[in-house]
């Protein structure tokens, strides 16, 4: 008879396909130990199927325009911070594509969005990916910034998509069919992939930053006008990435 310690090793190196299994052999086992163990499974099972069907929920733009061949999710990320781009990310998935934990990147962990980023950008048809300087934005504001990083990410794309679904917005110059979506990360699973891999690509843009300005703190917030921030910012005055138009009234 295995030890309750071994059966727990092979919990922790069960997959996923193997977890039926486990709780069969093990969820009516007399030790109380070995029960848990089985429960543990169980629930795993259970958040996984949980999660299948929050994927079938934010599918239901990519099926309602299923007759389209290519799909494309647009987000942004960094229309707020005080310092670095605004980075927008397109995103067209396979047909039928059901990546699970695909989500607005806002409600994600760090090491969750990392991951799901290289399963993005390995399963998708393709991704492109659009930017706007702080000077840029500082030039033609925020949100005209946003769009043109919008359209440029949809130009960078390997295919010309069918139709467009915005979070939120419709983009202007651009002759494609649009769909904006509010809280369209959270809705479709092209839109929540968009927003992933635009995240990740500005939070690693930061974390570079981080290292040639590092008393701002970028790599922590992101350009985001934390207190330690806006003290850095009121005694060191302004990096060459900071929005001149976003500080004004703090330096």
């Amino acid at each position: 008879m295995k030890s309750t310690t071994e059966i727990k090793r092979i919990l922790q190196a069960a997959t996923i396909e193997e977890l039926p299994e486990f709780v069969k052999e093990y969820s009516r086992d007399e030790r109380a130990g070995v029960r848990k163990l089985a429960e543990t499974a169980a629930r795993r099972l259970d958040a996984l199927e949980r999660e299948r069907q929050r994927i079938e929920t934010i599918r239901v733009y990519e099926e309602q325009y299923g007759a389209c061949d290519f799909i494309c999710g647009i987000d942004e990320v960094g229309r707020g911070p005080l310092a670095g781009p605004v980075v927008a990310g397109a995103v067209i998935l396979p047909r039928g594509c059901r990546i699970l934990y695909i989500n607005d990147s806002k409600q994600l962990s760090e090491k969750k969005r990392e991951e799901l980023y290289d399963i993005i950008m390995e399963q998708a048809v393709s991704c492109g990916l659009g930017y706007a300087s702080p000077e840029r934005i500082d030039e033609i504001n925020i949100l005209q910034a946003t769009y043109e990083a919008m359209r440029e990410a949809i130009g960078r794309l390997a295919c010309k998509p069918d139709i467009l679904l915005n979070d939120a917005v419709t983009i202007p110059r651009v002759s494609i069919p649009q769909v904006p979506i509010v809280k369209g990360d959270a809705k479709s699973i092209s839109i929540g992939a968009a927003s992933i891999i635009a995240k990740v690509t500005r939070d690693r843009m930061m974390r570079d930053y981080d290292k040639i300005f590092p008393e701002y703190g970028f790599a922590g917030n992101k350009g985001y006008g934390s207190a330690e921030h806006m003290e850095a910012l009121r005694k060191y005055g302004p990096s060459p990435i900071h929005r001149r138009s976003f500080i004004r009234n703090i330096v």
